[in-house]
């Protein structure tokens, strides 16, 4: 099967070329056996909510609260999405400023309502002119909107034959020279739309490793290799990437050990977006070999300074440099902690090994009757859509997290709800449905905190 998403989804995940020609030649267990246990272990992790705040509220702010929230769940009548489309096609007498409203309007309405029936049918001439749009890079704007509509697109269709139609262009683009540091958006766009594309657009694994092979380079030389030297918004967009293509193959071994030394590399990075990418990386490669010793019995052969890199990860976990803001500070704590925990306890993102009560005192009893039995807490990060409480318990499953927000941003929740694509990236995951407060409920305690009552009276201050 050609397409890289169904390999993931259907047989757990795409197998390396090293992993298959030992499959081929030493009569190893089957990659379905390895592939089913790998899906099997992604689904095992229980329990976690979060201690990554900042996280949490990234997410309700782009996702749960959003002002769209009402609407989110509907899918826009077909003529609406047709005449969209009809719109975006006619540009005959379009200038630069029209191209753009209509590429807008097109990406903006299948980014919180996808309906991938409509688009299918005018996939041979819609492809072309987004193709046309960003060859002619006639203003960066367009391009830029050229790029994401591609993107909302090969999220929202599935389209197995899209990747070898779009593919050369994109890699074309990112190496263009024509682009100043004033858009560093484009280049950002450019190896975003590269990932998806590989990921959902049909590429093979074959295509997955050559991609993983030219985000190295890109982070390798700081961005200089695609024309952007030292900038910091594209090299951690390149780590990202690289994280959300490698959580398609079976086997990394064969890039492990270049990208360790390049990720290593990049936690001396200025930028903290940078460092924090680097370090989800490192875990993410971490748990790929774990859970393949776990599932073969085998050891990749990844040679590196253990204690020294565990030294740097903690002291990224004290960062108290004045040069970085608070905020950045307190990312870079949050995370690093997260990396650190994950690789000393063997456990995915955000895990809690703070420890509590396994029963509940208060309930009855006393605690002499409980002998001391503690439980770890577990697993924290936790996002939420209506009343699904979805669970983040692998670096995997963070990697195409952050794709899809970075991507879908407040749209995330209707994508899930309606796109077998993206449901199916984040099948993984463990969900629970959870009870939600009545809306008169939440707009009466919000009109009472406006209105000054409902307040806590303070200590010792009577009417």
């Amino acid at each position: 099967m050609h397409d890289l998403r169904k390999k993931i989804f259907e047989s757990g995940k795409t197998v390396s070329r090293k992993a298959r020609s030992r499959q081929q030649s030493a009569q190893a267990s089957p990659a379905s056996s390895r592939a089913a246990s790998r899906a099997a272990s992604r689904q095992a992790s229980e329990e976690e909510d979060s201690s990554d705040y900042e996280y949490n509220e990234s997410i309700a702010s782009s996702v749960i609260n959003s002002e769209d929230g009402d609407d989110l769940g509907l899918t826009p009548s077909a003529e609406i999405l047709h005449s969209r489309i009809v719109d975006l096609l006619d540009q005959k007498r379009d200038g630069a400023q029209d191209r753009e409203e209509k590429l807008t309007a097109y990406t903006e309405l299948i980014r919180h309502h996808p309906s991938a029936e409509e688009i299918d049918g005018q996939m041979n001439e819609l492809i072309p002119l987004l193709l046309k749009t960003i060859r002619g890079r006639r203003t960066p704007q367009g391009v830029l909107w050229a790029l994401r509509a591609l993107m909302l697109t090969i999220l929202t269709t599935g389209d197995e034959s899209i990747h070898d139609r779009v593919y050369p262009t994109l890699k074309s683009l990112s190496q263009d020279t024509n682009y100043d540091d004033d858009d560093e958006l484009v280049k950002v766009a450019t190896i975003k739309a590269m990932g998806i594309s590989t990921m959902c657009g049909g590429g093979s694994a074959t295509a997955a490793e050559e991609l993983l092979e030219f985000l190295i380079e890109i982070i390798e030389s700081d961005g200089h290799i695609v024309e952007a030297g030292d900038n910091g918004p594209v090299v951690a967009t390149a780590l990202k990437t690289w994280g959300f293509v490698a959580s398609g193959l079976d086997d990394l071994e064969e890039q492990s050990s270049q990208a360790l030394e390049a990720f290593t590399e990049q936690l001396e990075s200025s930028d903290v977006d940078v460092q924090v990418a680097a370090g989800s990386n490192i875990a993410l490669l971490m748990e790929a070999a774990r859970e393949y010793e776990e599932e073969t019995g085998e050891s990749w052969n990844l040679r590196f300074d253990q204690d020294g890199l565990l030294r740097r990860l903690n002291a990224l976990t004290r960062e108290s440099s004045k040069a970085i803001s608070k905020r950045d500070r307190r990312q870079l704590h949050s995370s690093f902690n997260s990396i650190v925990t994950s690789l000393e306890h063997g456990k995915g993102p955000g895990y809690s090994t703070a420890r509590r009560f396994s029963s509940n005192p208060h309930t009855g009893g006393n605690r002499t009757d409980f002998n001391d039995d503690y439980q770890e807490y577990g697993y924290r990060q936790k996002f939420r859509i209506q009343n699904i409480s979805i669970t983040i318990d692998s670096w995997s499953l963070s990697a195409r997290l952050e794709m899809l927000k970075s991507v879908l941003g407040g749209g995330l929740a209707s994508h899930y709800m309606n796109n077998p694509v993206v449901k199916d990236l984040l099948s993984g995951a463990k969900t629970e449905y959870v009870s939600s407060p009545p809306r008169d409920k939440i707009s009466a305690s919000k009109l009472a905190s406006k209105s000054g009552h409902g307040k806590k009276a303070v200590k010792g201050v009577s009417d």
